[in-house]
């Protein structure tokens, strides 16, 4: 377990260190100077278009695995209160029954 958090402390002060690198450069800049194109400091870098096209279209495939979790997630909290209010009142089971015939 140590060696997993020192690896990730290793890569979370890489990432720092990038970071820090980045927003200096930017603030040497004067205001008027050309927009550089690497100024999203939490852009991914990519290395040329290929795998700019599979990152973009692996991103989109887990903001839509993200989003069927999140569904999924909400039909169980639902079902999950409507659970806990039958087991609190029993007349809720006869009403809905009620309402289906």
């Amino acid at each position: 377990m140590a060696d997993a958090t020192t690896a990730a402390r290793a890569r979370i002060d890489r990432a720092l260190a990038a970071l820090e690198r980045k927003v200096n450069e930017l603030k040497a800049r004067p205001a008027t100077a050309r927009p550089i194109e690497d100024d999203d400091l939490f852009a991914i870098p990519s290395v040329d278009g290929a795998t700019d096209r599979g990152l973009q279209a692996r991103i989109a495939q887990l903001e839509a695995a993200g989003q069927d979790a999140s569904d999924a997630l909400g039909r169980a909290i639902d079902e999950l209160r409507a659970a806990m209010l039958r087991d609190e009142d029993p007349e809720i089971d006869d009403d809905e029954e009620d309402e289906d015939d």
